[in-house]
């Protein structure tokens, strides 16, 4: 029998731990699944989203939490926003699905590795699969001979549960797969996972198109995880990106001169990208970046090509393609801003020590000018150019950000006659 005790609300945006611990207070589960939990035991960067199950109904998680939305079946029975400012919970939004007793619903779960849970109240990882030998070799500690053992391989870990039934549509479990392959190291099983998934999946059926917060979610995450690569290919294959991003899908129609890019057309360019990233403190990768890298060729399949110069404007046009593609899955008009100034201007880096600053002076201001260098390195690494025209240019840059500082030489480095400033002032 669950205690009673009066539901007190607590803010979320401050803190979704102390909603946790209010909720198990009050005699009701909190469970971290999937994701939220195996990324907890493999020690890896949480995500934006954190997902959990509790026994408590809506009308109990109303009366404990301020603002809380009900952003559909499709996505969780509830959410809640948070700024993340316990150590032990990130911020971003907190996806709630409510269980039938203490049994999680049917179609809540995707795949047999997705059942890993960490219980809130009693700090404890829940394995009712029996997942935890494989997860050992994800954390690199291999079973001893004596030790646990299982029949579950990798490819059966990742054998989905019921589907085409529920909510465990083609869509939704070819995203979850994309995740799971993005996030988590398989070594020489990927190859053959992706495989196995793309055929096993080719025939579920699809069901609804998920919504713009689903896929929102889902990029996000994607693009915060260490091989994003992974998880797009294993879209592509699946024919799962052609539904959800055909822009995406068109990169790989779309060929590159094997002079500048001797790894592929722009698909294989744009996933080369992603593994020249550095992450950041704590081991997470940059979202801005990471979308930016996926959308800085956006323009290449619309563009025209004139002679030997082609793709033609495909700066702007790939800027204006990328806001149109972020404002599809509603992402923050912010976010799409900073995306459209990476895109617009990734040519430019390339250009730095050429171009007089009277015509880069203002993008360089930018707070995001570092991170488009950083994509214009990663861009550079992809291609076989080698790094010397990203240090050139990088150089320039500095001596921009010197000279910026500097009260006696202009932003291009010029010295400033400070005579005829000083002799107003002079007393005479």
């Amino acid at each position: 029998m669950k205690k009673t005790r009066d539901a007190v609300k607590i803010d979320v945006s401050k803190d979704i731990a102390g909603f946790f611990s209010a909720l198990t207070g009050g005699g009701y589960s909190v469970v971290l699944r999937g994701f939220s939990a195996l990324d907890r035991y493999l020690g890896l960067p949480a995500l934006p989203f954190l997902w959990a199950e509790t026994n408590a109904d809506i009308a109990v998680l109303a009366r404990f939490i301020d603002d809380l939305r009900f952003p559909g079946v499709e996505v969780a029975d509830a959410a809640a926003e948070s700024s993340g400012s316990a150590p032990d919970t990130p911020g971003g939004t907190c996806y709630f699905r409510c269980m039938d007793g203490d049994e999680p619903r049917e179609g809540n779960l995707s795949f047999p590795l997705l059942s890993f849970g960490f219980d809130w109240q009693s700090r404890r990882f829940l394995d009712p699969l029996g997942i935890y030998p494989l997860l050992r070799n994800l954390k690199g500690k291999p079973l001893k001979e004596n030790g646990e053992t299982t029949e579950l391989s990798f490819e059966t870990a990742l054998d989905p549960i019921s589907p085409g039934s529920g909510l465990n549509s083609r869509c939704r479990l070819v995203m979850d797969a994309s995740m799971i392959l993005s996030r988590y190291d398989f070594g020489p099983l990927l190859s053959r996972l992706i495989a196995v998934l793309a055929e096993t999946l080719k025939n579920v059926p699809s069901g609804a198109p998920p919504g713009p917060e689903t896929e929102r979610a889902f990029l996000s995450c994607l693009m915060v995880s260490a091989r994003p690569d992974h998880g797009l290919e294993l879209l592509k294959r699946s024919g799962v990106l052609r539904e959800l991003w055909p822009e995406l899908a068109s990169y790989d129609e779309v060929d590159h001169s094997k002079e500048f890019h001797p790894e592929g057309n722009v698909w294989k360019h744009t996933l080369e990208t992603f593994q020249h990233r550095k992450p950041g403190n704590g081991g997470a990768f940059d979202l801005r970046l990471s979308l930016g890298l996926l959308l800085h060729d956006a323009g290449k399949p619309i563009s025209a090509s004139f002679g030997a110069h082609r793709f033609n404007g495909h700066a702007e046009l790939g800027a204006r393609a990328a806001a149109r593609f972020l404002e599809r899955l509603e992402f923050d008009p912010s976010l799409i801003r900073d995306i459209s100034y990476l895109v617009k201007n990734h040519m430019l880096p390339a250009a730095l020590k050429r171009l007089p600053v009277a015509k880069t002076g203002e993008i360089m201001t930018s707070p995001l000018f570092p991170t488009l260098m950083e994509l214009y390195r990663c861009d550079e690494s992809s291609s076989f150019k080698g790094l010397e025209g990203y240090y050139e240019n990088s150089a320039a840059y500095q001596a921009y950000l010197k000279n910026a500082r500097n009260p006696y030489r202009s932003a291009d480095g010029k010295k400033i006659d400070t005579r005829s400033q000083h002799a107003k002032y002079r007393v005479r």
